[in-house]
């Protein structure tokens, strides 16, 4: 089974707006992109609802390349880095729920929050730490997440 989504830009959007998925970047000289991130789930079907259906993420690989190996990609809205969910993978077996305080960094932390809540996700209330402003959060194995807000980047 394998879904994709390509990127697609939406009228008044460049592809660079939209998901990259599909979009190939260079690879500047002595740069190294962070990528994809490993996200260690006891159930890749219950992880990837979660992160599809209620945080939006966008599924771009669901693959089965081998027998007992699963590989499931998905990309956070306007994000150039992915999360992996796998099983069948030695290199990538972590402990289920083991990560902790990934980010995501937002444009306005309660406008993101409020759209999390309205799909379902339970999201923290919003905490000032001297300036810099957190949401957290979690998915169903206990992997915790944060929503971050520095309002000299918006």
């Amino acid at each position: 089974m394998t879904e994709t989504h390509d990127a697609k830009a939406e009228p008044g959007e460049t592809v660079e707006d939209a998901a990259p998925t599909g979009v190939t970047l260079p690879v500047r000289p002595g740069a190294y992109l962070l990528e994809l991130v490993p996200v260690p789930v006891s159930d890749i079907d219950r992880a990837k609802a979660f992160y599809a259906d209620k945080l939006g993420f966008a599924v771009d690989v669901d693959v089965r390349p081998a027998e007992g190996v699963r590989v499931v990609q998905l990309t956070p809205p306007g994000s150039a880095c992915s999360i992996t969910l796998t099983e069948g993978l030695p290199m990538a077996d972590m402990p289920a729920g083991s990560l902790r305080a990934l980010h995501l960094v937002v444009s306005d932390i309660e406008q993101a929050r409020a759209a999390l809540i309205a799909r379902g996700a339970e999201v923290g209330p919003v905490e000032d730490m001297g300036g810099v402003y957190y949401a957290f959060f979690a998915d169903p194995d206990g992997n915790t997440w944060t929503l971050q807000h520095m309002p000299w980047r918006a």
